[in-house]
């Protein structure tokens, strides 16, 4: 941004985007009214940081390396603080997300639907990874509130001799479910409702639109089978669970 005038109407945008979305939950008396500004803030200066380290080492594989797996963790922490705490859950949590990013990676790369490059493994990485958290955090406490809701539902397959897996299979199967919607509703539609970033970020690098909406089919279809991957294997693992999940705040 070279111009000074463009950078002071960005600024001006954003803080009023910012200012409207806090006033329409003050309004109606949401709590944590201030997070959508938090959350701006935090983006804007973790985009700029991000933008700069990235000039140096787009090209260089052994720094991509290290900048993916910075933003596994990251992931990681964010999505395990959705589910609950404690190292055992933050392992599921990592588990899960680990076998659902590295098979949609691994398929993508090996199958040569897109060149395995470093800047094309961050790219699809960096936005893999995204993917996979949201589901990961949808899952995961979408299961710990449906069981922790009908937990006398689960007590009473317990008495009758089930195991815990066995008690809580339908409401796991209902929190995979209610994870995935927001990314079914996005492939679905793609190109109706909604141009993705992935799509409209490749026209303006240069590619054709065919060549990006190639690139964006791709993409869509990995963060599908990350996050499939991710949900269910998340499941199988709070099924494991000893006491009634408490939801966290």
């Amino acid at each position: 941004m070279d111009d000074p005038l463009e950078l002071i109407r960005t600024l001006v945008g954003v803080t009023a985007l910012a200012a409207v979305a806090t006033a329409a939950l003050w309004a109606f008396g949401v709590p944590h009214r201030f997070a959508p500004v938090y959350a701006i803030a935090r983006g804007t200066v973790q985009l700029a940081f991000v933008a700069l380290v990235l000039t140096g080492v787009i090209s260089d594989a052994r720094w991509v390396a290290l900048v993916l797996v910075i933003m596994f963790g990251v992931a990681l922490w964010t999505a395990s603080r959705r589910v609950g705490r404690g190292i055992g859950t933050t392992v599921m949590v990592g588990v899960s997300m680990f076998f659902g990013i590295g098979t949609a990676l691994a398929i993508v790369f090996v199958s040569g639907a897109i060149e395995l490059t470093p800047r094309y493994a961050l790219a699809l990485g960096g936005i893999v990874i995204g993917g996979g958290m949201t589901v990961a955090g949808l899952a995961g406490r979408r299961f710990t509130e449906i069981v922790d809701d009908r937990w006398t539902e689960v007590e009473g397959w317990l008495a009758l001799g089930a195991t815990m897996r066995q008690a809580t299979l339908g409401h796991a199967r209902l929190a995979v479910r209610a994870a995935l919607i927001p990314s079914l509703d996005q492939t679905k539609t793609t190109g109706l409702v909604t141009l993705p970033g992935a799509f409209v970020g490749a026209i303006f690098g240069g590619l054709s639109p065919l060549e990006a909406g190639r690139f964006q089919v791709v993409v869509l279809a990995a963060i599908m089978a990350a996050g499939s991957i991710t949900a269910v294997v998340l499941a199988i693992g709070l099924g494991r669970l000893r006491v009634r999940p408490r939801p966290q705040e």
